[in-house]
């Protein structure tokens, strides 16, 4: 460690999606109010900004109102209002229902939100956060916490560039940096494995229920201009998962004769041999999306884990050194099926945080009474009436679920006295394959549906060859010995990127792991029933590189 090249900051941002970026932006504008010399940085692991960010995405702009009320002016790229909003009910692969307006929860109404490229949003927040004279540096991974010899963290590593598969230096082996901070932001995005070793570390999830997650795949398509449909919003429940699994569909038109698609699982499935992948390739040919993609073509693809566990399951959020924000704690409202304008929110909370906590002659090593702000805040309180939302769809299902949420929602506000929560991880949900039947998944017809590596193609995924491989097996022996015979490998089709196989070598099973495919979902870390896969950072700038996602 004594050969690396050490930086130091006042602040520290891990993560260059809307809860670091907002952040950044944040302790810059309060800094320059009163003429305060700040130093931020902040690290992004892809290529450029937005490179990473996957996201539906429909935006309400409650938060950006907060940070730049002059967005408009200022050219933010929210360019398309929502103008249709529908919600569809899918009985079969034919069959469907459109629910009225009044039987859609409050919460999920899309008066005055945007439709918008939440990669493009990021891309604008890190030209403001730049301006305001943040250090801004992408392709850079933090590989690892870095801790004072008291155990508070002070920073980060970032990652070793030029290691080969086996650990050893080729040509051109640069060392990673250690860059120090009074304070460190981390801000990764759903399942961060620096925010996941955090909350282990310090204990930040204790009483609290379990993180639960979904599994969002989507897609870009650009459709014929006379199908376009600007501010057209879609979203579905029901078919193809039914009594599979929780989780719902969305199609969105953008400007520039662009939509989007996309599904998402919920990842407390119990059929090991179901496969979210092909269950969205199934989902774009029930006529209720398949006519909005007649004539189209396919431009990029991508997947993403989704912090969904809501109140119940957000961790304390701040520990000697530091914070962890946005969908690294998990500060998505799921009541809403969004988390920007939650993860920009707790952004702008933690700024103004560590602002003030500057100031101070003695700086405290643990900024408790965050965690008091945010619960005081408008944030808290989403979060606090969205609190039952998902452990009754996980109870109830989602018709009954939805029903209860109606209720809720609609008539008291959140306000029922009763708290349910769920306290079963997700990947203790996952049964043995003798309880179950492989779903039918058709073969792909190339207009609609397609299969997993043309899709990997789509998202631009790239990892620099002969490197160390990124995904961790704690024990190398469990895939064929455990996982092959109770669940017939269900890393093989949880994983939406084609990174897991078993294949056949001379009469005997092999596991193989395709890391070069990873799109960086974090589902295999999730969902693996023998929790024995660790996804790490890979080199710097590696991964997907999403255009317009």
């Amino acid at each position: 460690m004594s050969d690396r090249e050490v930086m130091e900051f006042d602040v520290l941002i891990v993560g260059g999606g809307p809860a670091g970026l907002s952040a950044a932006c944040r302790i810059m504008q309060k800094a320059q109010a009163e003429e305060k010399e700040i130093s931020v940085c902040l690290v992004e692991k892809g290529s450029e900004i937005g490179a990473h960010i996957l996201s539906g995405a429909v935006v309400d702009p409650k938060a950006l109102n907060e940070l730049f009320p002059e967005w408009q002016e200022m050219g933010a790229p929210l360019h398309t209002k929502v103008s249709v909003d529908e919600l569809h009910w899918l009985g079969s692969d034919s069959a469907s229902k459109k629910f009225g307006n009044w039987m859609i929860p409050k919460t999920l109404h899309n008066d005055g939100n945007y439709i918008i490229s939440l990669g493009n949003f990021c891309r604008w927040l890190a030209e403001q956060a730049e301006s305001l004279g943040v250090e801004v540096f992408p392709g850079f991974s933090a590989a690892q916490v870095a801790y004072d010899d008291e155990g508070n963290v002070e920073g980060v590593i970032t990652g070793d560039m030029g290691l080969a598969e086996d650990g050893s230096e080729k040509d051109g082996y640069m060392p990673g940096m250690i860059l120090k901070a009074k304070y460190t932001i981390f801000s990764e995005g759903c399942r961060g494995h620096l925010g996941k070793e955090l909350l282990e570390r310090f204990d930040l999830d204790k009483d609290k229920a379990p993180q639960h997650y979904g599994l969002g795949i989507k897609e870009l398509w650009d459709v014929p201009e006379g199908q376009s449909k600007p501010g057209t919003v879609i979203h579905t429940a029901g078919w193809p998962l039914g009594n599979e699994a929780g989780g719902g569909g969305f199609l969105y038109h953008l400007e520039n004769n662009q939509v989007v698609v996309g599904l998402i699982v919920d990842l407390n499935y119990k059929n090991p041999y179901l496969s979210p992948y092909d269950e969205f390739q199934k989902y774009k040919h029930h006529p209720v999306i398949a006519e909005h993609l007649k004539d189209a073509k396919r431009v990029s693809y991508g997947a993403r884990a989704i912090a969904k566990g809501g109140w119940a399951s957000l961790p304390k959020m701040s520990f000697p050194g530091g914070l962890v924000i946005g969908c690294d704690a998990g500060t998505l409202n799921p009541a809403k099926i969004k988390g920007t304008h939650t993860a920009m929110k707790s952004g702008m909370l933690a700024a103004e945080s560590v602002y003030v906590a500057l100031q101070l002659e003695t700086p405290p090593a643990d900024l408790e009474q965050f965690n008091d702000v945010l619960q005081s805040s408008w944030l808290g309180k989403e979060l606090q009436q969205a609190r039952n939302f998902v452990p009754v769809m996980h109870k109830f299902g989602t018709f009954w679920g939805g029903a209860y949420n109606w209720l809720d929602q609609n008539i008291f506000a959140g306000g029922l006295p009763l708290t349910f929560k769920d306290m079963i991880p997700d990947y203790a949900c996952m049964e043995l394959a003798e309880k179950h039947v492989a779903p039918e998944y058709k073969k792909p017809d190339g207009l609609l549906s397609f299969d997993k590596l043309s899709s990997v193609f789509l998202s631009n995924t790239n990892h620099e060859e002969n490197q160390p491989c990124h995904l961790k097996l704690k024990d190398a022996a469990i895939p064929i010995q455990s996982n092959l015979p109770k669940y017939s490998e269900p890393a093989q089709r949880y994983c939406p990127a084609g990174v897991y196989e078993v294949v056949e070598s001379n009469g005997e099973s092999i596991f193989q792991i395709n890391s070069q495919n990873c799109v960086h979902c974090k589902t295999c870390d999730i969902k693996d029933p023998a929790q024995n896969i660790t996804w790490v950072t890979p080199e710097g700038s590696g991964g997907p590189n999403y255009p317009n996602m």
